[in-house]
């Protein structure tokens, strides 16, 4: 064998394997940062910034793409449901962090959005890659939670083809389950067991194959809109207002009673004394005041109004 030649395939390590991995763009070079070990620290930055410029524009190309899967989300939800989030490494981290904020932003139960990543919980702190490459073990993360045909199950992958979220999106259809797609290369193998592909192709990173770049920017972007417009949906606000967060110190209890003032035209002295009567519901307290009703009765009109505020004030 020439000293050039590539290593001889072995049963783990097929040359395909490679082939493949350089035809996906969020694995290819960038023309543009060819020489980045000889650039000035600005210049490394600037370039970044150039390059990270290109992340809402793809972004925007799928926003069809995105409205349907905050329906079909919406919907199951309505019923029951839960938005699950999978994925491995970056993405799959990026989905535990958006379901994380979702309680105290919403005031969801910590079992109502869900972030599975690959490896588990030590996961996000600790690199465990190659966990990744099973897809029965991503099967096996949504059987442990009793999956359901209630459920929306949202599969994150830069590259489209991690095995692990497969086999979870594999499993959502066989049991009735939403099956959604977030990745950054189109065609892909995701897009084969997904119902809903949402597909920022943001091109080839900076730094080549580091997907926590550019595709990691376009995830959270995704994510973003997905978790807000879908609690948004579900009566959660108010206006522009999180009316149904969790005043839980001393930063988020101002913050609530800034937002009761708010949509109240009430002065701070009395947004406070409302929540403090409301029990800390900043839902309750917006109802009573607007309704000039007792905390109690707002909490029946909210219950009446499925919680959306403006129905509550209505009635």
């Amino acid at each position: 064998m020439a000293d050039n030649a590539p290593p001889e395939a072995t049963p783990n390590q097929p040359q395909l394997e490679a082939v493949d991995t350089i035809s996906l763009a969020t694995e290819a070079s960038n023309p543009a940062s060819r020489n980045l070990d000889q650039l000035s620290v600005l210049e490394i930055v600037s370039l970044m910034n150039a390059e990270d410029t290109k992340v809402p524009e793809a972004v925007s190309k799928v926003l069809p793409q995105i409205a349907r899967a905050v329906e079909v989300i919406t919907e199951r939800m309505q019923r029951g449901g839960r938005l699950i989030y999978m994925g491995a490494g970056t993405s799959g981290r990026l989905g535990v962090l958006d379901a994380a904020e979702c309680p105290p932003t919403f005031n969801t139960s910590p079992d109502k959005v869900l972030g599975l990543l690959a490896g588990g919980p030590n996961a996000m702190v600790n690199a465990a890659e190659a966990a990744e490459d099973d897809p029965e073990l991503g099967r096996q993360d949504v059987i442990k939670i009793n999956l359901s045909a209630n459920d929306a199950v949202v599969g994150l992958a830069a590259s489209g083809r991690t095995p692990y979220v497969i086999g979870a999106l594999q499993y959502a259809r066989e049991v009735g389950a939403a099956a959604i797609a977030v990745t950054c290369n189109s065609p892909s193998a995701l897009e084969e067991v997904a119902e809903i592909t949402i597909a920022p192709v943001t091109g080839p990173e900076v730094l080549a194959g580091s997907t926590r770049l550019k595709a990691g920017s376009a995830q959270k972007m995704v994510l973003n809109m997905l978790s807000t417009a879908t609690m948004v949906r579900l009566g959660k606000t108010y206006g522009n207002l999180m009316v149904d967060m969790r005043p839980t110190n001393a930063k988020l209890r101002r913050r609530a009673a800034r937002i009761v003032a708010e949509a109240t035209g009430q002065d701070d002295n009395s947004a406070m004394e409302a929540l403090e009567q409301s029990g800390g519901e900043t839902r309750t307290a917006i109802v009573a005041l607007l309704a000039g009703v007792t905390p109690v009765e707002a909490r029946e009109r909210l219950r009446q109004a499925g919680g959306f505020v403006r129905k509550a004030i209505q009635q």
